[in-house]
């Protein structure tokens, strides 16, 4: 399988153009679109938001549970 990465912009009418792909007319490709902004951490606003913690070896939802026996 050959891979070829290109950066490009979306223009004024939400197209997205590749130029000089490495493949022959007729070629099968699979093309994936993802956006190269920066997101945010899923978690970076949990960042110092524990002050401590209160028992942290005890269980947690021990009652949510049930135990086929």
């Amino acid at each position: 399988m050959s891979v070829h990465i290109a950066e490009v912009t979306v223009d004024e009418s939400s197209r997205v153009v590749v130029d000089h792909v490495p493949f022959k007319p007729g070629d099968r490709v699979e093309v994936v679109v993802r956006s190269r902004q920066a997101l945010p951490a899923p978690r970076a606003d949990l960042v110092g938001s524990v002050l401590r913690y209160d028992r942290p070896f005890d269980p947690v939802a021990q009652d949510d549970w049930e135990a086929a026996l």
